[in-house]
């Protein structure tokens, strides 16, 4: 009755039809009224399936629009859960990274290995790296993990390029495979390593990691041996370089962005000072690498370095 209700609202031309008062008279009049009555109701009656036509062709635009409504109201509300839903995925992801649950954080985001969110992405690609680099996985397994990993890192990018934790990972992914495709294929990729590492700055210059890597980037070019220098030099009319003094820059900006936030930043503060004949500063950064409260695997075999390393001190003193 309702929706009768709204039809009639929508459908002037079928009050024009069956107006109330002219109804009414037809009941109230004489016999003769009445039988105008009747023969106009006849003539309607006569006509009835063309009339229950108009009434469903001009009904079928309203319907129509009411079932869109319907549709986009349901298509908002798939929408927002589904954004919910990866919010969620996001959260309980970022907490076992946190956590150091690195085989637990693997097992959750591979579930969504076919996701379209840039976010859930390179963090999948940051979770396969992790898993390569456990002490117990086979090199067999570590090689299909560092390229799935770039795999999940490039998919993010090309969803949003304005992901700065895309840019970081790919590039980050990239060199990782130029381990297993050589001197050659590693060198050919450093400037575009440089490029996303830049970009990820770029996006965010808060973000220490992406500023700490590009001091990687600098000790790695700064101590390249002579003859990884020639094949640079046969590859690019001004090959990459660098200088520790440059690499000691990212490393300090990146402490001072986010003090004491990765042991492997205070470990290369300790080691290019070590590079600048500056014992005194190699020493009380490899210090607080040593002292740095082991989270990971990682942060453990950072400990052990920077303790051998301050052993060396001891020995040559």
């Amino acid at each position: 009755m309702a929706l009768a209700a709204r039809f009639w609202r929508f459908l002037p031309w079928a009050r024009a039809v069956f107006p109330g008062p002219w109804l009414s008279r037809g009941v109230a009049g004489s016999r003769g009224q009445c039988c105008t009555w009747r023969l106009r109701g006849s003539e309607v009656m006569g006509n009835l399936g063309s009339v229950k036509r108009s009434l469903l062709f001009s009904a079928l635009p309203y319907l129509g629009f009411e079932t869109f409504q319907v549709f986009s109201q349901a298509a908002v509300v798939h929408a927002t859960a589904k954004v919910l839903r990866v919010e969620e995925i996001l959260e309980q992801a970022d907490y076992l990274y946190e956590s150091g649950e690195t085989e637990k954080l693997y097992q959750l985001l591979t579930q969504y290995k076919e996701s379209e969110d840039a976010e859930l992405l390179w963090r999948l690609a940051r979770a396969s790296r992790d898993i390569a680099q456990l002490s117990g996985t086979s090199e067999e397994e570590k090689k299909l993990l560092v390229y799935e990993a770039l795999e999940y890192a490039k998919r993010a990018l090309e969803k949003n390029e304005s992901s700065f934790a895309a840019h970081k990972w790919y590039a980050i992914c990239i060199s990782d495979v130029g381990d297993y495709e050589g001197i050659k294929a590693k060198i050919a990729n450093a400037y575009i390593i440089k490029e996303h590492f830049e970009k990820a700055i770029e996006l965010n210059p808060k973000d220490a990691t992406s500023i700490h890597l590009m001091g990687i980037w600098c000790y790695t070019f700064a101590e390249i041996p002579w003859y990884q220098r020639r094949i640079a030099k046969m590859l690019f009319a001004t090959p990459p370089s660098s200088t520790y003094e440059e690499a000691l820059g990212y490393f300090h900006r990146a402490e001072q962005v986010d003090p004491n936030f990765y042991s492997k930043n205070l470990l290369l503060l300790g080691k290019t000072y070590l590079k600048l004949h500056n014992k005194k500063l190699a020493a009380f950064w490899l210090m607080k690498a040593k002292d740095y409260p082991a989270h990971t695997e990682e942060d453990k075999q950072i400990q052990t370095e920077a303790a051998q390393l301050l052993t060396g001190f001891s020995d040559k003193n």
